[in-house]
C-alpha cells in the first residue's frame, strides 16, 4: 500500500522487457541507435507534427531546465504557479540553467494559473526598463503538483496571454498520460494546437525506469538543445537504453494504458475516502494524486498498519488530537491495484 508517489513504483514489465532486449548486441551511441529512430517517428505521429524536434533525458528536472533554457535569456522571468514543480522542487536547477533567469510566481487555486493571474503578474514585470527583470517566457504543470487537470481550451487560454507579449510557452508533462487520459483530450491539442512551443513529456513516472522526451515543436530552437544537452552533462553514451524504453512506452498505447490504470485507481481512492466521517478532498482529484484530509486517528492507523504516503504540508504533527484533521497527499501509480485502496481505505476507517 505505497501511495508515497508514483516514482516508488517499479518499471512496467513491458519496459523491462525492452530495455532486455536492447542489451543484446551493439548499437551507435548519443541517439544514433535505430530504436531511437522509432521513438522520433512515434511522438511526431502521437502528437500529430511531423516537423517537431524530440530529444530524451533521463530525468524530469533535466527536460525541464534544459527546455527553459533555450526559451529565454539569463535576465527573463520564466512565469509559473506558486506550486509548480520547477518552483518547488528542482534545487534550482531552472535558474541554473538558463544561467539566472528568475521564476515569477503566479497565483491560482488548486495548483493552475488563470489568464488573468498571468496577465497581472506579466504586465507588472519589466515595469522599470533596465532595472527590472524582463519578460521572459511562461512554463504550465500538466498535471498540475496538485493533481488537477488543465482542459485543451484553459491551455489555450493562458498561451493567448502568453502570446499577447511575445512570450514562448513550455509545457511541463511529468504526469503528461494522465492529463490526456484526464482531459480526454488529444495531445495535439494539449499542446502545440493550445499554444504550447516546447513539451516536457515523462516516462519515469508511468511506468518506465528513467526517461523524458524533450518535444520541440519549433525545430529552429533543436540545434540549441541538442548543445545546451552535452555541456549540461545530459547527453547519454548508451542512448540505447533511453530510446528502448520511449519506444515501449509508446508502443501499442501503453502509456496511456499505464496512465488509465493509476488514474483509476486514484479515482477509487478519492470516492472511497469521501465516504470516511469527517473526510474532505483538499483539491479536486482529477488525475492520479489524492489531497484529502481526515482526523488523525485514520492517518494513525493507516501508517501503523503499514501504508505509505505523505503528510501535505509534512510538519503537521502525527500525534495529538484524533479527531483533528491532517492534510495529505496519496499517489496512485501504474501498479496500483483496487485491493491496494481498498486495503488502505480499511486501515483509515479501522478495519484493516
Amino acid at each position: 500500500m505505497n501511495f508515497a508517489s508514483d516514482n516508488t513504483s517499479a518499471a512496467a514489465p513491458e519496459i523491462m522487457a525492452a530495455l532486455a532486449a536492447a542489451n543484446e548486441g551493439y548499437a551507435m551511441p548519443y541517439g544514433k541507435d535505430p530504436a531511437m529512430d522509432e521513438v522520433r517517428a512515434r511522438i511526431r505521429e502521437v502528437f500529430e507534427a511531423p516537423e517537431a524536434a524530440v530529444y530524451l533525458v533521463a530525468t524530469g528536472t533535466a527536460a525541464n531546465a534544459l527546455s527553459l533554457a533555450i526559451l529565454t535569456e539569463p535576465w527573463g522571468a520564466v512565469f509559473c504557479h506558486r506550486n509548480a514543480h520547477v518552483e518547488e522542487d528542482e534545487c534550482g536547477a531552472p535558474e541554473f540553467y538558463t544561467g539566472g533567469s528568475k521564476l515569477v510566481l503566479v497565483e491560482g487555486e488548486h495548483a493552475k494559473m488563470t489568464p488573468d493571474t498571468l496577465r497581472r503578474a506579466i504586465a507588472f514585470t519589466g515595469r522599470s526598463g533596465v532595472h527590472n527583470v524582463q519578460r521572459g517566457m511562461v512554463t504550465i504543470t500538466n498535471a498540475t503538483e496538485h493533481g488537477t487537470v488543465y482542459t485543451a481550451a484553459e491551455t489555450a487560454a493562458l498561451a493567448a496571454v502568453a502570446k499577447e507579449f511575445g512570450l514562448p510557452v513550455h509545457l511541463d508533462g511529468a504526469r503528461f498520460a494522465n492529463a490526456v487520459v484526464a482531459a480526454n483530450a488529444s495531445p495535439a491539442d494539449l499542446t502545440w494546437r493550445a499554444g504550447v512551443d516546447v513539451l516536457s513529456f515523462g516516462g519515469t513516472k508511468n511506468g518506465c525506469m528513467g526517461v523524458e522526451a524533450v518535444v520541440i515543436f519549433d525545430p529552429g530552437r533543436a540545434w540549441e538543445f541538442e548543445l545546451r544537452r552535452k555541456r549540461g552533462g545530459h547527453l547519454f553514451s548508451k542512448h540505447r537504453y533511453l530510446s528502448a524504453q520511449m519506444a515501449a512506452y509508446l508502443r501499442d498505447g501503453l502509456w496511456l494504458r499505464l496512465a488509465r490504470q493509476a488514474n483509476a485507481a486514484a479515482a477509487r481512492l478519492s470516492a472511497g475516502i469521501l465516504t470516511i466521517p469527517g473526510a474532505e478532498l483538499v483539491h479536486p482529484n482529477e488525475a492520479n494524486a489524492v489531497f484529502a484530509s481526515f482526523p488523525r486517528a485514520g492517518h494513525r492507523r493507516a501508517m501503523d498498519g503499514g501504508a505509505a504516503y505523505y503528510l501535505w504540508p509534512f510538519d503537521q504533527p502525527l500525534e495529538g488530537s484524533g479527531e483533528e484533521r491532517l492534510s495529505c497527499r496519496m499517489v496512485a501509480s501504474w501498479s496500483t491495484t483496487e485491493a491496494d485502496v481498498d486495503g488502505l481505505l480499511a486501515l483509515i476507517r479501522g478495519r484493516g
